[in-house]
């Protein structure tokens, strides 16, 4: 499977105040063509702003970003542009993420008009074809947003995404806002646009159970930093990294009857620290269950082992 897109200690930081919030830190990670990697952690811990980078929404501090073997990290505006149709974010609030004075259709439309797909009534044809690939009544093309559910708005944000024929979709918490019963309806279409259309996806989300259904590998992020990447079964039967162990002993569990027992919660001490202020060694060590004292002054790269990279000295799997 070919790298789609490469990200090569990503660094974003942003001034406040006087002081520098580290939101990503020496992040690199590889998005292969036809995958869904899930990136996942607590409020806070950088996910938005990694994938705002890897789409180069947001001007990196320092590291690259490659996307199908090309280096976008410095382009301009301009040398993106021939890009962008290929690379598109689905965004987390389907409520602010629409004009509320355009039409869906309109709003469906505007990418396509942008970038000279043909005439008024080639691009009506195409929005018509996008709310029928998303779920949507075509008869709802001219209604406006306040109109629509909010399952229904997300899927004219995907409509958006995806009108271009993107090869690369970034989708920053697309089901958190709303409700667990549409979640799952949401969840299905992004599966089958995938598979009719090839798509490529980082699927950004704090929620481990949404992600282990809808990745093929997950990378866990700390304090900006990546401190796990593995398959997504091998992730969730035995994490290597403390914080994912945590995460995952957060997991709601159901009892199926088949006597295998439930994982044993973990509940940890301390608040996260602040981006400003970071910790020395191990970012995570404040907070660790079986820190050592190297934990407190060097800091563990993200190395690969037999089965995974995870960023540890004494990782729980090998």
């Amino acid at each position: 499977m070919s790298t789609l897109l490469k990200a090569t200690d990503v660094v974003k930081h942003f001034r406040t105040g006087g002081h520098a919030v580290h939101a990503v830190n020496q992040v690199s990670l590889e998005v292969r063509s036809g995958e869904t990697l899930g990136v996942v952690g607590e409020s806070g811990c950088g996910k938005s702003t990694l994938g705002r980078c890897l789409v180069r929404l947001t001007d990196l501090t320092s590291g690259s970003v490659e996307f199908q073997g090309q280096d976008i990290t410095r382009l301009s505006r301009r040398a993106l542009r021939p890009l962008r149709p290929a690379m598109q974010l689905v965004f987390q609030d389907p409520y602010a993420s629409l004009n509320p004075r355009r039409t869906a259709g309109d709003a469906v439309a505007e990418p396509l008009r942008i970038h000279g797909y043909g005439d008024a009534a080639a691009v009506r044809n195409r929005v018509a074809e996008l709310f029928d690939l998303v779920g949507l009544a075509r008869a709802h093309l001219d209604r406006y947003p306040h109109e629509f559910s909010g399952g229904q708005r997300q899927r004219i944000g995907i409509a958006r995404a995806i009108a271009l024929d993107p090869k690369l979709v970034v989708a920053d918490e697309p089901v958190s806002a709303l409700d667990v019963s549409v979640q799952a309806q949401v969840l299905n279409l992004f599966a089958d646009l995938q598979e009719e259309l090839g798509l490529t996806y980082v699927f950004i989300a704090h929620d481990l159970g949404v992600v282990r259904h809808v990745s093929d590998r997950i990378a866990v992020m700390y304090l900006g930093e990546v401190v796990e990447v593995a398959e997504a079964e091998d992730l969730y039967a035995a994490p290597a990294h403390p914080y994912t162990e945590a995460l995952l002993s957060a997991v709601p569990e159901i009892d199926d009857g088949s006597g295998t027992p439930r994982r044993e919660r973990i509940v940890l001490t301390g608040d996260v620290p602040s981006p400003i202020d970071r910790p020395s060694g191990c970012s995570f060590h404040p907070r660790c269950p079986a820190a050592q004292p190297r934990c407190r002054t060097e800091r563990p790269p993200l190395r690969q082992t037999a089965t995974r990279q995870v960023a540890c000295h004494y990782p729980l799997t090998p």
